[in-house]
Formats: structure tokens, sequence, C-alpha cells
């Protein structure tokens, strides 16, 4: 009987620990966001989480075209935030992401860069036709938004047909800003978030002006079994305390 009794409440406290386990996944919140918040986002993660006990925060970092993937082919994904608009307004046609909950939380510029021990910075876009500048980092303008941000810019000046040659192209804004600082390219197109992370290796040379704002939109996934949770982190990337953090890393109000 005693032994029946124990195997009895050694089964209910295993059914115990598998519901625990159940409600502790059923807790967690999967972030996919554009590669240049991840500083932004790991210092907000904690904040969110002590705001929110209970919740967790997943976060999955990458170009904002390729997290548009995944997430069309099904990736277990809450939250989307993305680095510009023509990203999120694709996941919005696809229907992957709840419109009426969609919200600007930040902006950002795009800069030029070079190594901090470049021989030449240029003062203009059009000094990078020079052939001191045989190598230039930009991001894959298919997939990576400060690559399309990139491309319109050039294009507007007249350059992007000279200087297509020299680009080397990077699978998000992060890999640029890495060619650069690591002295690989002769010069980088990055958001200004970006260059200020690595001011001791890189010099910054232009602030480069875009005819599109860069704004950063986040929107629950539609397919997210959690809703309530992503509306909240939605709303709170909008909050004062978050806000601060986004600004002290160089992000602006949207």
């Amino acid at each position: 009987m005693f032994r029946r009794r124990m195997s009895r409440r050694l089964l209910g406290l295993a059914v115990l620990g598998l519901l625990s386990t159940g409600q502790a996944g059923a807790s967690e919140l999967t972030v996919s966001a554009a590669a240049s918040l991840n500083p932004a986002f790991r210092e907000l993660a904690p904040l969110y989480e002590s705001q929110h006990p209970g919740q967790r925060l997943r976060l999955n970092f990458g170009a904002s075209g390729a997290l548009l993937q995944q997430i069309a082919k099904g990736a277990p994904v809450d939250v989307f935030a993305s680095a510009d608009q023509e990203t999120m307004d694709q996941a919005q046609q696809l229907g992957l992401v709840r419109l009426e909950q969609r919200r600007n939380f930040a902006a950002n510029t795009l800069v030029l860069v070079v190594p901090a021990g470049a021989r030449s910075v240029p003062k203009s876009l059009a000094d990078l036709v020079q052939p001191v500048y045989a190598r230039i980092a930009i991001g894959l303008p298919a997939s990576v938004p400060v690559g399309r941000y990139t491309q319109a810019a050039l294009e507007k000046a007249q350059l992007w047909a000279v200087l297509e040659p020299k680009m080397i192209r990077a699978n998000h804004v992060r890999q640029a800003l890495d060619y650069v600082a690591r002295g690989e390219v002769d010069a980088g197109f990055v958001y200004g978030t970006d260059a200020a992370l690595m001011a001791d290796k890189l010099r910054l040379a232009l602030t480069v002006p875009t005819e599109t704002p860069v704004l950063y939109p986040a929107a629950p996934v539609a397919s997210s079994p959690r809703a309530g949770e992503a509306r909240n982190f939605v709303a709170f990337l909008l909050s004062p305390a978050a806000q601060a953090v986004l600004a002290k890393y160089g992000f602006g109000k949207p």
C-alpha cells in the first residue's frame, strides 16, 4: 500500500513537472529583430522581463529580409521588428503580422564609414569613385534594409552604376560594419547606431541623406499563440524606459 501511494505521488509530481515545463515554454516570447537592434534589445530584455514576471524573451537577430523569410516559412516567432518599412509592408501583404498593432518605435541614420587607419576620408559620395576606394561594403539590397537605403541614395546621386563593381555585399549590416572595422574594405555604408559601437576602429565620413526616413516598425506575428504578450512587447518598445535605452544606443524617436 505504501509503495502504491508513493508511486502515485511520484507520478503526480512528474505530471506537475511536465505542466510546469509547459507553462515555462508558453511564457517564452520569441522576438525576431533586425541585426542593428542587437545591443539595444539585449539590454531591453531584462527590463521587459522585470516588468512582466513569468515571461522570458528569446531574441533572434538577422537581416530583416531573412527574418521575414523565416516567418513566412513557419518559424515560431511572436514579434517581428524590422529595420525598414518595406520589409514590414511585405510581411503585412503576406498576412504575417497584425496590421492594427504595427508601430514605429525607433529611427536611425545612414552613414558612410572608413577604417580608423584609412589614408583618405571621402568628403562626398562622389569621392568614392576615386581609386583609393576600391572596395566598398554594402548590405545586400534584396534582403538588407541598409543596402536598399544605400542603393537609393547612390542612385539619386547617379553613382550606383559606377560604384557597383566595387561593392562587397554583406548579409547584414553588422557584417558590413565588421568588414570596415577589420580594414578589409576601404569604406562601408552602415547605420549611425552601428558606427557608434566601433568608434575606436573606424571613422565617420558622412551622414548620408535618405529620401525615405529610416524608421523601425514592430508588430505581433499573426500566427503567434501569445497575442497578448506580443502586443505588450510592442507597446513596451514605446514606453519611456525602453525609449531611454534605445536613445542610449543612438536611436532616435520614431
